[in-house]
Formats: structure tokens, C-alpha cells, sequence
């Protein structure tokens, strides 16, 4: 490579330099990530070392003002609302990734792959804003109050749809030509090359996009906020009112103190380990696709 000065650049200084670049970014976000781990459990301390870990899942409610810390109506909640929209999101999303790639003419492929990068670029108040003025009402209809589990279940869904279509397009995408070819010679139809070889060859990859979306879920704030009903109880139907840990921190970080403000903090570090837990999978699942 001649650099504009006359002087030549060798590959091996060219990659040495950008090694080192790559390396400077990758310790910065791993330092960032260090901080926010130990701002979480250096303010969760004051009330771990207080009342204990046990009460968070043990005490007879979420009444802070009284010393009752349990997060366990939260969680649950949390828990509901990530595998109700993945149930849905995750069977819509594939299918929809099938349609394009393999079935949908070029120009209808085109369309739809821009709509679904639409979607996944609006902001999340807006979803949670069309979901209370549309979705909650209907629901209301059926049966009162309409903010719910199943509000919540829905909105999130179309909000992690496109996390699931696009990772999964992608997945089909980069799957390698010989399938094809081989397919091709061996005459099958378009359903046998999807059922018998795209999707076993593909599971690993669309396993990742369903557990991505599902980190995507569990740590959405605004829209589960406007629509579910904020009320700290588990669930005995889908149109009960919940409250999500996000939903809870958001709530209530503004005016808590002392043991009730390092709960919170507790809760911001429940949600830091079940994001590790899910990208882990993520992790391990890639390791066995077609394209890692």
C-alpha cells in the first residue's frame, strides 16, 4: 500500500495498527461493562448485607415503606410478558424470513424486508402509546381493566419481531450455495429443500435470533410501562394488571432512599444476570451455525 506521501505502508504494520485499534475498543466496552457491574453491586450492597438475599423472593409482598422487598411478582411478570412474546414473535419472525428468501417475488421481498426495518427502528414509546390507545381499549371490551399481561404480551411482540426476521434472514442468507446446488441436482421441491435441509442447517442461527429477541424483551421499559397496569402481583390470568422489574426501577428510582432506592438496585442486578444467562446461550447456540 503507498501512502499519499510516497512511503510504503507494509501489510503486517497495516495489521498490527489495526489489531491494536480493535483491541483499544474491545477493552473500552469490556471496561464499560466492568463499571456498570460494579455501580450495580456496589448499590445493591447496603441491602444484601442488610436484610439478605432471601427476602427479595420470600417476603410477603413489595412494600418497601414497611421493609417488604419481594421482587418475586416482578420477576414473574418479566418472566410472562419476554415468553409470551417470544411464543409469538418467534414462529411470526421465521416465517415471515421463509417468506422473503425463499418464496415472495423480488419486489414484494424487497418491500417487506424494508417494513420489517422500519419496525425495528420506531421508538418504543410509540409502540407502547399506539398499544394504549388501541390495544388497551379492546382488551377492555373483552375484559376490564385492559392495561395486562396480555397488552404487554402483544406489544412486545411486534416490537421483537423484527430482531427475529432480520437475524433469521440473514441466517438463511448465509447459508452455503452447495445446499442449494445440491438440492438442485437432486431435483427436490422448494417445501422438502426448506424442511429437510434450510432449517436443520439453519437451527442454530435461528436459535440465536429467538434468545436475542428475548433479551431484547426482558429489558424493555417504556411501552411495558404505558400498557401493563403496574400493579406488583403474580398473575392469575392473561388480563391481569403486572409490573415488570423495569417497569419498577422506572417508577420508583425517582424518590427512593436508602434500603428501598438499593432494592432497585437489586433488581437492575437481577436483570444484569439473566442478560449474561441469555447471552450465553446466544453465544453457545452461534457456535453451531452454518456461518460462525
Amino acid at each position: 500500500m503507498i501512502l499519499s506521501n510516497g512511503n510504503i505502508l507494509s501489510p503486517s504494520t497495516h495489521d498490527r495498527f489495526l489489531t491494536g485499534i480493535l483491541w483499544c475498543f474491545s477493552l473500552l466496552a469490556s471496561l464499560i461493562l466492568g463499571l456498570i457491574l460494579f455501580f450495580l453491586v456496589y448499590n445493591s450492597l447496603p441491602v444484601l448485607w442488610d436484610i439478605g438475599i432471601s427476602k427479595f423472593f420470600l417476603d410477603s409482598s413489595w412494600h418497601p415503606s414497611e421493609a417488604l422487598f419481594n421482587l418475586t411478582p416482578m420477576l414473574v411478570g418479566s418472566l410472562l410478558i419476554m415468553l409470551g412474546a417470544i411464543l409469538l414473535a418467534a414462529p411470526l419472525g421465521i416465517v415471515s424470513a421463509i417468506f422473503c428468501r425463499f418464496y415472495a417475488p423480488k419486489v414484494i421481498a424487497v418491500f417487506y424486508q424494508s417494513l420489517i426495518e422500519l419496525l425495528s427502528g420506531i421508538p418504543s414509546v410509540v409502540y407502547g402509546f399506539w398499544g394504549l390507545v388501541t390495544l388497551v381499549p379492546l382488551i377492555q371490551k373483552v375484559n376490564p381493566p385492559g392495561t395486562s399481561l396480555l397488552a404487554g404480551i402483544i406489544v412486545l411482540a411486534l416490537m421483537i419481531l423484527p430482531t427475529v426476521s432480520l437475524i433469521a434472514d440473514a441466517t438463511f442468507a448465509n447459508l452455503p450455495k452447495e445446499y442449494f446446488q445440491g438440492a438442485a441436482g437432486l431435483s427436490l421441491s422448494r417445501f422438502t429443500l426448506l424442511t429437510q435441509i434450510i432449517l436443520p442447517a439453519s437451527k442454530s442461527g435461528l436459535l440465536t435470533s429467538v434468545i436475542l429477541a428475548a433479551g431484547r424483551a426482558i429489558g424493555e421499559t417504556m411501552a411495558i410501562l404505558m400498557i401493563c397496569g403496574n400493579i406488583a402481583q403474580i398473575p392469575d390470568s392473561l388480563f391481569s394488571p403486572v409490573r415488570t422489574l423495569t417497569a419498577n426501577i422506572a417508577l420508583e428510582m425517582a424518590y427512593a432512599m436508602g434500603n428501598h432506592r438499593s432494592a432497585l438496585f437489586v433488581s437492575g442486578l437481577l436483570l444484569m444476570v439473566i442478560i449474561f444467562a441469555l447471552v450465553s446461550l446466544a453465544h453457545r447456540a452461534g457456535k453451531g451455525s452454518v456461518y460462525a
